[in-house]
């Protein structure tokens, strides 16, 4: 008899929320007990459910996914959470993996790689995208200090330091101001900072911090 795993959607996106259970679903031994769009509905159904496998958005309106996947496991160390995420999140992998997420997953992902992810969990495995794997081959481990900045973080990071507002960096780099929040919770996983503080720190001390 195949052993079920209870299973929670977590995205804030519904029509995505919807595919994604629907999906899941379809899996052999995975039920999918709810779908809700926030950490803090989050952590409620997951004290309320204790499910074994938790898929995950990286970006919530209230918290990161980082900081939803650490609060999960400090709890629950056992249980399984798979990152879901629309960006490139391969700066903060070394974060993840410390934090001992089961998986990570891209929004693209053709439906047979996210049936593959979840049947490999539950066998005790996960899955690693080929780019990935031959980039560790080559360069070996990482350390939280081997952060990689894109144009657009690195604008974000310059005008922080000069004391622009989250609103005032939406407005110069034509984003929404939720989008910037994202990104810079991103940038602040990259180097494992737990404040905007030590983040901004670490960020004049780098390559990328310029005094024009």
């Amino acid at each position: 008899m195949i052993e079920v795993v209870k299973t929670l959607v977590v995205d804030d996106h519904p029509l995505f929320a919807r595919a994604t259970k629907s999906l899941l679903e379809e899996i052999d031994g995975i039920e999918v007990i709810g779908v809700v769009s926030n950490a803090k509905q989050c952590l409620e159904q997951v004290e309320l459910h204790q499910p074994g496998l938790v898929f995950l958005d990286y970006q919530l309106p209230d918290l990161s996914g980082t900081e939803v996947a650490a609060q999960l496991k400090d709890i629950y160390p056992n249980m399984h959470i798979v990152i879901f995420t629309g960006i490139d999140v391969t700066g903060i992998l070394n974060k993840l993996i410390e934090i001992k997420v089961s998986g990570v997953l891209s929004k693209e992902s053709s439906e047979r790689t996210i049936k593959n992810m979840v049947n490999c969990m539950l066998d005790g495995h996960t899955m690693l995208p080929l780019s990935f794997f031959h980039q560790m081959q080559i360069s070996g481990e990482y350390t939280k200090d081997d952060c990689v900045l894109q144009e657009e973080e690195v604008l974000m990071m310059n005008m922080l330091v000069k004391g622009a507002t989250h609103d005032q960096i939406a407005e110069r780099i034509f984003m929404s101001k939720r989008t910037v929040d994202n990104y810079l919770r991103k940038i602040y996983d990259k180097w494992g900072a737990k404040s905007r503080t030590e983040a901004l720190e670490k960020f004049i001390k780098s390559k990328y911090y310029t005094q024009v």
